[in-house]
């Protein structure tokens, strides 16, 4: 089949978070099934263009404030999978994506309506007639809108649209002046069946009322969307449309994040052989200037250092924790309060805590060899990577029951790793010391270590449930 996939970001050229990375993956894995994928994401200026060649063709799209065009740049990774760039210097050659230092762009709803309309036009101008359009988060939400309102009589207008969502909380909410200011029908700013949201214009809520047929990133994630303290206020219209929601799995880069091959490491082990790993903790112990020698427990984290990741409840509950004899190492950078708690911490307990505020993939990925537990605390987590990476690495992960880190940790006395409930210090205390008690018993935790690492989640599994979900929609 033919797949046109719109992103507002893709691995490696641009990327916030997981958005990226499941862009960068995806469509690469099903056009290894054999489909025709191409993928349209914008130009940003930090993409530079020595790579890219120029197709030819330009768009011109026309609104009430003006004709906005830009030329269509092409990179072609395989002979099925396609990158599309929309170049236009005034909307992307800045120094964010969506923001900067100053906030959010205050035109991020003319610069995604390029890149939600522009990515059926591209289409039309290359020739190409996709039988799914594939659509990721709010910035993409016009796509389908557009798809039945202004493409329904052309070539276009015979595929199907699938949205998927990365995180609810993300929702493109605008004043509703933007409806004139984009040419957007007046009778499409209703509540019940187009973009009124509380007397604002929602990107999203108009791309889930369009869409053929919704995705999200995990199944447990998909149930959670649809209740009050998930939905971020949709969950009602997500419960009108649940029979059309799916929630399959992210993937990860099996070949990036493999403790066999990985070059970051000073020594490299598989399941069946983990001597490597005691080199990669005595490593991590030295980089954060640890003792390399000590037989204690390494807990470590690999975070943005946000609200949603539960970064308040580790700082609340690690002071206690810190009574027994562990160590803990954080990498991650973020919300300042946080960068603040997680240094307070390194100096309140010198020779047990070592930070490192900011981002390093070679000590991101020392962290999941080097570590003995992974702690994830999150308050919600649509999918989460970091658990998978870190089963993958035989680190036993503690992480909250919420999301995607549900479907993919098993919290049982026989599993992978260990599981809490409540979002509660005391709940997260408890789980500390269960992985504690674990410790203790070497042969038990080389069980867990090894039932991990045989996990599989690579992409070419998520693939293949997306393939699947295509063809229902074409033979319905």
């Amino acid at each position: 089949m033919k797949i046109l996939y719109v992103a507002s970001e893709v691995a490696p050229f641009s990327k916030t978070g997981g958005l990226g990375d499941v862009a960068g993956a995806l469509p690469a894995e099903l056009a290894a099934l054999g489909h025709e994928v191409k993928v349209v994401t914008p130009r940003y200026g930090s993409i530079k263009t020595d790579r890219l060649t120029p197709t030819g063709h330009h768009l011109e799209l026309r609104f009430p404030f003006g004709v906005e065009r830009g030329p269509i740049l092409s990179l072609r990774p395989s002979p099925n999978l396609e990158l599309l760039f929309l170049e236009h210097a005034h909307y992307y050659n800045r120094g964010g994506i969506y923001g900067d230092a100053w906030g959010e762009f205050g035109d991020n709803h003319r610069r995604y309506a390029y890149l939600s309309i522009g990515a059926l036009q591209a289409a039309q101008r290359l020739g190409f007639v996709p039988d799914i359009v594939h659509l990721n988060d709010w910035q993409t939400g016009l796509t389908p809108v557009a798809l039945q309102r202004a493409y329904q009589s052309t070539a276009l207008g015979r595929a199907k649209s699938v949205l998927t969502i990365h995180n609810l909380a993300y929702q493109g909410q605008f004043g509703k002046e933007i409806m004139g200011d984009l040419g957007l029908p007046w009778e499409l700013f209703t509540a019940e069946h187009g973009l009124e949201f509380y007397d604002t214009v929602n990107f999203l809520k108009g791309a889930i009322q369009f869409s053929d047929a919704l995705t999200t990133v995990s199944p447990t994630y998909a149930r959670e969307i649809q209740q009050p303290e998930g939905g971020a206020n949709l969950d009602g219209l997500l419960r009108k449309r649940q029979g059309v929601l799916t929630g399959i799995l992210n993937g990860i880069d099996v070949y990036e994040w493999s403790p066999e091959t990985d070059t970051y490491l000073p020594e490299r082990y598989g399941a069946n052989d983990l001597k490597g790993k005691a080199a990669c903790r005595r490593e991590l112990l030295r980089r954060f200037g640890l003792d390399a020698d000590t037989q204690a427990p390494v807990f470590g984290i690999v975070s943005r250092l946000a609200w949603q990741k539960g970064v308040d409840l580790l700082l609340e509950v690690m002071p206690q924790a810190l009574q027994a004899d562990i160590r803990f190492v954080a990498v991650g950078s973020g919300e300042g309060r946080y960068e603040d708690g997680l240094r307070a911490l390194q100096h309140h307990f010198p020779g047990q805590v070592g930070t490192f505020i900011g981002f390093d993939q070679g000590l991101s990925h020392l962290v999941e060899a080097g570590a003995d537990f992974f702690i994830m605390p999150s308050r919600y987590e649509p999918c989460g990577l970091n658990q998978m990476y870190s089963l993958r690495y035989g680190t036993v992960p503690i992480v909250r029951a919420t999301g995607g880190l549900v479907d993919t940790v098993d919290g049982s006395m026989d599993g992978d790793g260990i599981l809490f409930e409540a979002f509660h210090p005391a709940a997260l205390l408890a789980a500390l010391r269960r992985a504690l008690a674990l410790y203790a018993e070497p042969e038990r935790l080389l069980g867990f270590r090894r039932r991990g690492m045989g996990r599989d989640f690579s992409w070419a599994a998520s693939a293949r449930k997306y393939e699947r979900l295509f063809t229902s929609l074409l033979t319905q």
